[in-house]
């Protein structure tokens, strides 16, 4: 599961890093070094209009919330879709035929439960940052909500798979990347049935991890500090 991460990149930053432009529905929310579900966050899209296909840059809400939902409430439990599953579960199948996005990152945040001591009491959850230089492209979904008002509502998830190796030693599941070989055709507009073989699971060799404070555990802290590595012997 990514349930929280950090995104600091600028607008222009992400302009270049993935080739798109300013969208209308594009609002700078700043640097978040503890997004957390629910908050708004910058995504890449794609979107066609009279001037033909491009990459935008969007602003949506983290859980999704499927077009025929009574109550946006059900995109609390929908912001990690799993990719085992995302083509045929009925809150993502149509998003994930047409409607992917890319989700900048500097990285995400996991958390570690080591093993119980002599006395069986389990020592606190560690938290870990997971990142790679110059930032992470998550495959994520996206889909338009409209209120009872006639107000429209953009969210998105995250894609997850399962965590092999020294990643899976933190937590059992890891998001997926999206190489930026494959950008344009992900965010094409039209069914890519084999599009998961083509991301590559956030595991050991593609990210590395550090433990990081505990502080990151209240979503109300938030700071530069947050993805620093712990001295040693913390």
């Amino acid at each position: 599961m990514c349930g929280r991460y950090a995104t600091s990149r600028t607008p222009a930053n992400l302009v270049d890093d993935f080739e798109a432009e300013v969208g209308d529905l594009f609002t700078d929310t700043g640097p978040d070094f503890n997004l957390a579900p629910t908050k708004l966050a910058p995504l890449v899209v794609g979107r066609t209009k009279d001037e033909g296909f491009r990459r935008e840059l969007v602003t949506a809400k983290w859980g999704l919330v499927p077009s025929w939902a009574k109550d946006p409430s059900i995109g609390n439990k929908l912001i990690n879709a799993r990719s085992e599953t995302v083509a045929d579960k009925p809150s993502f199948r149509k998003a994930f035929a047409k409607r992917r996005a890319i989700v900048p990152a500097d990285g995400f945040y996991e958390w570690y439960q080591p093993e119980a001591g002599a006395d069986g009491k389990r020592p606190p959850k560690q938290p870990f940052f997971m990142s790679a230089e110059g930032g992470l492209g998550l495959a994520g979904l996206y889909e338009f909500w409209k209120d009872p008002q006639g107000q429209w509502l953009l969210t998105y998830t995250i894609l997850t798979t399962s965590a092999e190796g020294e990643d899976g030693r933190i937590h059992d599941r890891a998001p997926l990347i999206v190489d930026g070989e494959i950008a344009s055709r992900w965010l094409a507009a039209e069914p890519w049935p084999d599009a998961l073989e083509h991301l590559v699971p956030a595991t050991p060799g593609e990210l590395r991890a550090w433990p990081v404070s505990t502080a990151v555990n209240n979503v109300r802290n938030n700071g530069p500090e947050l993805v620093e590595p712990l001295p040693l012997g913390e």
